[in-house]
């Protein structure tokens, strides 16, 4: 089924299909995360780049399950895919877009810091997204580094606060048009 991203907030709650155990399964992002779904497209660098930038963006990001979420919507047909950088008018494969953009990431905290993403502090982690916020930081070796924290952003805040359950935790209404039934996939 193809589900537009407007179609993904409004509704709510998102199920993917995941393989585990040799079947398909309907999780929620959050879920796969619980249960340690294995990435099909990213590997394990990739993983912990993605989930510890996003952790900085929006605290929550990594249980909510935002690499599962962005590793499941890499490997779909790009029509069908959820991923805000579909919206921008990136040319898929969206790979191309996210493996050097995880790279060049990588590299930045090496080069302010000395040290990986996951070990920055509160501090250096703004500092880090204000080196890529509003311009390419010097060397950067990807796609637009604003357009890199735009997707990035975006992405993580669906999948942390666009579901009932993520309006109930910012304490706002969540006054879809029609609630979704139990398990829509």
């Amino acid at each position: 089924m193809a589900l537009s991203r407007r179609e993904f907030v409004k509704k709510g709650s998102l199920s993917l299909s995941f393989a585990l155990a040799g079947s398909n399964i309907l999780l929620s992002p959050a879920e796969a995360y619980a249960k340690e779904v294995p990435f099909t497209v990213l590997n394990a660098g990739e993983v912990l780049t993605l989930e510890s930038v996003c952790e900085i963006l929006l605290s929550g990001a990594t249980e909510s399950g935002v690499a599962h979420f962005v590793d499941h919507q890499l490997g779909v047909d790009p029509n069908d895919s959820l991923l805000v950088l579909k919206y921008f008018s990136f040319p898929p494969p969206y790979t191309d877009f996210y493996r050097p953009v995880l790279a060049a990431l990588k590299e930045l905290s090496q080069t302010m810091f000395s040290k990986n993403i996951q070990s920055l502090n509160e501090q250096q982690g703004r500092e880090f997204i204000e080196a890529i916020r509003d311009k390419n930081p010097p060397d950067w070796k990807a796609p637009p580094a604003p357009l890199a924290y735009l997707a990035l952003r975006n992405d993580t805040v669906d999948v942390v606060y666009g579901t009932p359950e993520g309006f109930k935790k910012l304490g706002v209404p969540y006054m879809e048009h029609i609630l979704p039934p139990e398990g829509w996939s």
